[in-house]
């Protein structure tokens, strides 16, 4: 099977490693791709947002199956022009793909289904918005923009003054662009945060095992959010709910309501859910598999991949839970300075390699470049380091070893991914 994976970080890397191990890949391509995923693949530049773009490249290299990683080419159509042309697309369409670049739409749906989710109001303009803010109780406010923003578009405040001065920031000044030119202002909830990750075929789901994905910059869950630093997984403590409830409660009855209006979900369905004293309640949905929990759950998964992935972008994924090792993994993000917000790039990396060496330790690629033939920085979130380990404490333990050896000038990177839980 000739394979094409769109995309150029850490989940796009850990999605190329796993499919390379399968028996039934015979040339695996990727587009634009990075450094790490170039030593398993063939990267073509294209414009992987472009739909034409990339349908010409598939077709030019007789692909049969794309996977789509980000979530920018399926808000803009990609998977759909490919559908059209009759090339199997690990991916939703446009339509289907709105449960994550519009949390309005995303409500909607949870709403005809009976999905809980938090307390929320929709608002266009500042003013509304202010008198709906003001009415609340002092403490702590979520702020979202409606679309895509980078995996920034969310905002924790501590007070509603400071919800109010990220809603004119996004609804005054328009600094979130198109993102933000609808604001959702949220219930804040107190309890312990889930990531959910189904394959789903347009009928039937397949459920990974939850994860912990670690959003805040600093060590104590402190700082701003980000697009994650680090996460873990199983994360599964004796009270949480079965899997099983949670594909019944959330999974199928989002996936029978896109059916319904006619756009059927045929990817990866990440569900980001809180777990309170009420239940589980949905915060957001992702139309593809997050980052950082791919590069934390594909090491885990005792099966080939890209059977699985044909098999939901065609239809007909089995009935049954996928196989996973025993253990757990433990992902660092090895970050930029500054990051979320201003950094550098073009700083070199060294010692990559030497991480790479040490047993049941990986390396995936985010945000790097070569530049004369030196690793360099190119983004926010540079490298994700897993470790695997038969508890999450031995797993701990060889990420952040592994994580010890790279280096860069102002590297930084969460000490305590995981920690609490063992």
């Amino acid at each position: 099977m000739r394979v094409l994976v769109i995309g150029s970080g850490g989940r796009e890397h850990a999605l190329c490693w796993k499919i390379a191990q399968s028996p039934l890949l015979t040339k695996l391509y990727a587009t634009p791709g990075n450094p790490g995923i170039a030593s398993l693949a063939e990267c073509q530049p294209v414009d992987s947002s472009d739909p034409s773009a990339v349908l010409g490249l598939a077709q030019r290299l007789h692909i049969d199956m794309v996977v789509v990683g980000p979530e920018d080419p399926l808000a803009l159509g990609v998977s759909d022009a490919l559908a059209r042309a009759r090339i199997a697309v690990f991916g939703p369409s446009q339509q289907a793909a709105r449960v994550e670049s519009s949390k309005h739409f995303a409500k909607q749906v949870m709403e005809a289904v009976g999905v809980p989710y938090p307390i929320s109001a929709d608002f266009s303009d500042f003013t509304s918005a202010e008198r709906y803010v003001l009415a609340l109780p002092e403490g702590r406010i979520v702020v979202k923009a409606d679309g895509l923003f980078h995996g920034k578009g969310v905002i924790v405040t501590s007070s509603r003054q400071e919800a109010l001065t990220v809603l004119e920031r996004m609804l005054v000044h328009r600094q979130f662009g198109a993102a933000g030119q609808k604001a959702i202002v949220e219930q804040f909830l107190e309890g312990d945060e889930r990531s959910y990750i189904a394959l789903c075929d347009g009928e039937r789901t397949v459920l990974f095992p939850p994860a912990r994905d670690h959003k805040r910059a600093f060590d104590g869950d402190r700082g701003p959010n980000t697009g994650g630093m680090g996460v873990i997984a199983p994360a599964i403590r004796a009270e949480d709910p079965p899997l099983d409830a949670v594909e019944s409660q959330i999974f199928r009855p989002v996936l029978q309501e896109l059916a319904r209006r006619g756009s059927p979900f045929r990817g990866a369905l990440f569900a980001g859910v809180m777990l309170t004293n009420e239940g589980p309640k949905v915060l957001e949905f992702n139309a593809r598999f997050g980052d950082p929990e791919a590069e934390a759950l594909l090491p885990l998964l005792d099966e080939d991949l890209l059977p699985l992935l044909y098999a939901a972008a065609t239809g007909s994924l089995p009935a049954r839970p996928l196989r996973m090792r025993a253990g757990a993994c433990v992902s660092v993000v090895l970050a930029s300075d500054g990051y979320p917000d201003h950094y550098d790039a073009g700083i070199p990396i060294e010692h990559v390699e030497e991480a790479v060496q040490i047993s049941d330790a990986f390396v995936f690629h985010a945000g790097t470049a070569l530049r004369d033939h030196q690793l360099v920085t190119a983004g926010g979130r540079v490298l994700c380091v897993t470790g695997t380990g038969f508890d999450l404490a031995a797993a701990y333990r060889v990420a952040y070893t592994a994580a010890e050896k790279i280096s860069w000038h102002g590297k930084q990177f969460r000490r305590d991914i995981g920690a609490s839980w063992w």
